[in-house]
């Protein structure tokens, strides 16, 4: 793959994440869903940019995990840039590599430029572009969409630790970046050995 059609790559996934994301925070409120299929489920959250609203303490806390990851999406950027044009890496890695950049990006758009672009979610549906915006620049909150309560139900007693307890499978809430960074990394994982096979 060229590097070309990585970066185009890298491109259509950014934009489906940002549309997907400005459409919800334009349209959906704070903690609104809808139900798509019983198992699926539209369902507008935010979070300050790590898994399960995971968050660094301290008033910095935000700025060091925004700055962190834009050092490693440039490294990530680096690592596709000599995957394609110095090391002619497989397809395989190529295509990891661009959905990786892709999915950190994306995230890291959501971090720098919400706070400061839209107003706040929690009364009403947000405005792009707004005068009166939730946060400043790279302390925006990530948008995340998608759920999955495949099974809700409790759990048999008998079981250590979570027995009857009330459990969800799947309970986590993500967005078209996090779908691309799992799937990047998902490649390398069960393609690994198509992923760093070097072509002559």
């Amino acid at each position: 793959m060229s590097l070309r059609n990585a970066y185009l790559l890298v491109l259509l996934v950014l934009v489906v994440d940002q549309v997907s994301k400005i459409y919800i925070k334009t349209n959906f409120i704070l903690g609104e869903e809808v139900e798509v299929f019983s198992w699926f489920k539209i369902y507008f959250i935010e979070n300050e940019g790590m898994a399960w609203g995971t968050r660094i303490p301290g008033e910095y806390g935000k700025l060091i995990l925004t700055v962190f990851r834009l050092f490693a999406v440039a490294g990530i950027g680096y690592w596709l840039w000599d995957s394609v044009e110095r090391r002619r890496s497989s397809n395989y890695l190529i295509v990891a590599i661009a959905l990786i950049m892709a999915g950190a990006f994306g995230n890291i758009l959501d971090s720098v430029f919400y706070g400061v672009t839209f107003d706040d979610s929690q009364q009403n549906v947000a405005t792009l572009f707004s005068n009166k915006p939730y946060g400043t620049w790279f302390h925006g909150k990530v948008v995340d969409l998608f759920y999955f309560p495949i099974w809700q139900g409790n759990l048999p007693s008998w079981l250590p630790i979570w027995g009857g307890k009330e459990f969800t499978f799947f309970n986590a809430i993500f967005n078209v970046a996090d779908v691309a960074i799992s799937t990047g990394v998902g490649i390398l994982l069960f393609f690994n050995k198509k992923a760093f096979h070097k072509y002559e």
